[in-house]
This record gives structure tokens, C-alpha cells and sequence, in this order.
């Protein structure tokens, strides 16, 4: 499969859905964003959310500081 995932082409994805996807790219989950499509998809729905060859996916990490 061929998306967009932040601004870059990325082919050959194995991943069906948005928790696979972040599991193959080695991204923990508990501390990102993810937005398919300018869709913001919730963790709760990260295993089941179905990708489609074309999506446009953004993954925005989480950092603290002060």
C-alpha cells in the first residue's frame, strides 16, 4: 500500500490499520496523534481504523517541557 505520512510518499506499507501502521513504523502509540485524511482518529479507534492505499496520514508526537 502507498501513503502520505507527514508530507512524505511511503510505499510498500503492510499495515492495515492505524495501530499496525504505528507498530511498523516503530512509533509507540501512547504518546502520538494521528490524522488520516484531516481526520483526527482517536487511540480507541487505532485498531480498528481501516487504511485505504491513497490515505494521507499525520503522526505528531507528544512532547513535554516547561
Amino acid at each position: 500500500m502507498k501513503l502520505t505520512i507527514n508530507g512524505e510518499t511511503v510505499e510498500n506499507i503492510k499495515a492495515q490499520t492505524v495501530s499496525e501502521l504505528l507498530a511498523e513504523l516503530n512509533i509507540v502509540q501512547g504518546r502520538v496523534a494521528v490524522e488520516v485524511n484531516l481526520s483526527v482518529i482517536k487511540r480507541a479507534e487505532h485498531e480498528a481504523f481501516q487504511l485505504k492505499d491513497g490515505d494521507v496520514v499525520e503522526i505528531v508526537n507528544f512532547v513535554g517541557g516547561g
